[in-house]
């Protein structure tokens, strides 16, 4: 349950449109669900301002369904990151509006339209490579109610291609920029904008790479100012990072 549906609940029970029994009705699952497999946050919403995303990763399909099942029933826009076409056929089964991004590897139930944040999140990917992983973070942002701008494939092996488009960047409230091999992109953008940077090393490389801490410690050892940086291959968390920082353009 978010802000808003909790405020329009009690709205709905001062005017007399539902009664006591339903209101306690939500209340009592406000804060957690118990599945036995998994305790739904259903407080989270409240908290945090978004409510709480399935890792699909290592949960089986009929987990994941029935927890996405769940928070839909309560209301909740469903995000289910690192999952596969096999779990979207098992959600969709109960969730036939579920979208599933097969790149992004994610699948998104919106309930109702997404509150936008006043915000604009750009989303850069060095290479092509580095898709899955920026695609995780604009579908992310984008159903937390940013405004997303993907700008793909402008690594620092062809810098023209991200000069040529600094001004689109520049525009951004917020930068993601997700990169592997050496990781060099974060700090050659920061030092082209004056909006926060945020870092995703992704796992792509050869050998000396490491599965992406050559490009995790080239961007924690940026000497370009402003950056921050998220772990390996986390698109979600780039993006979770951003819309903290859009959302506080309502404050």
């Amino acid at each position: 349950m978010t802000e808003a549906q909790l405020k329009d609940l009690l709205q709905a029970y001062k005017a007399g449109q539902v009664d006591l029994d339903t209101v306690m009705g939500h209340l009592k699952t406000l804060k957690e669900e118990d599945l036995g497999f998994a305790k739904i946050d259903h407080h989270r919403a409240l908290r945090n301002g978004f409510p709480e995303v399935i890792f699909g990763q290592g949960k089986t399909k009929e987990h994941v369904a029935a927890i996405a099942s769940r928070l839909a029933a309560a209301g909740s826009t469903v995000l289910v990151t690192r999952t596969t076409r096999e779990v979207y056929q098992e959600v969709a089964a109960r969730l036939p509006a579920a979208e599933f991004n097969e790149l992004a590897r994610t699948i998104v139930v919106a309930a109702g339209e997404i509150r936008p944040t006043g915000g604009r999140v750009a989303v850069l990917s060095a290479g092509t490579a580095d898709l899955p992983v920026a695609e995780e973070a604009a579908v992310t942002a984008a159903v937390m109610g940013n405004e997303v701008e993907r700008i793909y494939d402008v690594g620092v092996a062809g810098i023209h291609r991200l000069l040529g488009r600094v001004e689109l960047v520049r525009r951004a409230d917020v930068i993601i920029v997700v990169a592997g091999m050496e990781g060099a992109l974060a700090s050659v953008v920061a030092g082209l904008v004056d909006r926060p940077v945020i870092a995703v090393p992704t796992s792509i490389g050869y050998g000396a790479s490491f599965g992406g801490l050559a490009a995790l410690l080239t961007m924690l050892n940026s000497c370009a100012a402003g950056i921050g940086v998220v772990n390996i291959d986390n698109g979600f968390g780039a993006a979770a990072l951003a819309t903290a920082i859009t959302r506080l353009k309502k404050v």
